[in-house]
């Protein structure tokens, strides 16, 4: 027997991996729109590495006081 995934309705989004593919795009972007090869910190500014780290930090602050 064979089975077919029903149509509609049934999708499954995985966030992480969407959140992935769109922090892909805008490095994509920005890469094409520069002029020379994008430095490791424009790099990081592209990806929110800042934002991360610093929502990282808040996370285990919030954490400790418990």
């Amino acid at each position: 027997m064979t089975r077919v995934a029903p149509i509609g309705g049934t999708a499954v989004q995985d966030h992480v991996a969407l959140a992935e593919i769109e922090l892909c795009g805008e490095l994509i972007i920005a890469a094409s729109a520069a002029r020379e090869r994008l430095s490791l910190e424009s790099i990081d500014e592209v990806l929110r590495v800042a934002e991360e780290r610093r929502g990282a930090g808040e996370r285990r602050g919030a954490g400790a006081g418990r």
